[in-house]
């Protein structure tokens, strides 16, 4: 006969796992305004005590759910491999996968477009945030730099504005809220559509 297996405590790292997602859904909920510690500890079923005692600050508590973001985000990226891959190719796997969280996901842009607001106005918030945007922002350079490099993108495209100018209008996409409102394959498809080599019309074509 099997016997009942024993109770597991929860770890330390589960229970800091339990209080992001806790703070996560609330932002989501309520915005970060509305993050409140009770509510937090409520939700994951702790006192207030113990929650100070794995989240001591503010800033503790948004540290700690901008990094369960990045493992989010970094899990996902792991799932689609860029080995081998031309810039191009890797253009559009970070399309992908921005698409793919906007449609399956959501959650995770509306809780990192309210800690990137916040960050604008509370420079010990943007300590946290600013290297996660950054990082977004380069690995869209690092794939212009490439691709101007094998012939994918125009030779005079500038890597970091080209990454500046999608990461914006990836952001300012999920910010939309007028009838008038892009579809996310038409943003993309105009993006792609700026920086990639333009092909010669065939009316220019030498047909001699």
């Amino acid at each position: 006969m099997d016997c009942p297996a024993p109770h597991k405590r929860e770890s330390g790292d589960d229970r800091r796992l339990a209080v992001a997602a806790a703070a996560r859904a609330i932002i989501v909920e309520k915005g970060l305004e509305g993050l409140r510690t009770r509510d937090i500890a409520d939700r994951v079923g702790i006192n207030i005590a113990t929650l100070h005692y794995h989240v001591p600050s503010k800033e503790a508590l948004i540290a700690l759910v901008a990094e369960s973001l990045r493992n989010d985000f970094r899990a996902q990226s792991l799932r689609r491999s860029r080995h081998g891959k031309s810039a191009l190719q890797r253009l559009h796997i970070e399309f992908d996968e921005f698409r793919e969280t906007v449609h399956d996901t959501p959650e995770l842009i509306i809780v990192l477009t309210a800690l990137i607001e916040k960050a604008r106005r509370h420079p010990e918030i943007g300590t946290i945030m600013t290297p996660m945007y950054e990082h977004w922002r380069h690995q869209f350079a690092d794939i212009f730099r490439t691709g101007i490099a094998d012939g994918s993108f125009r030779a005079n495209l500038d890597p970091d504005i080209a990454a500046l100018i999608t990461t914006g209008a990836l952001s300012d996409y999920w910010r939309q809220w007028t009838k008038s409102r892009a579809s996310l394959d038409q943003v993309m498809a105009e993006l792609e559509r700026a920086f990639i080599v333009s092909p010669i019309p065939v009316s220019s074509k030498d047909h001699s």
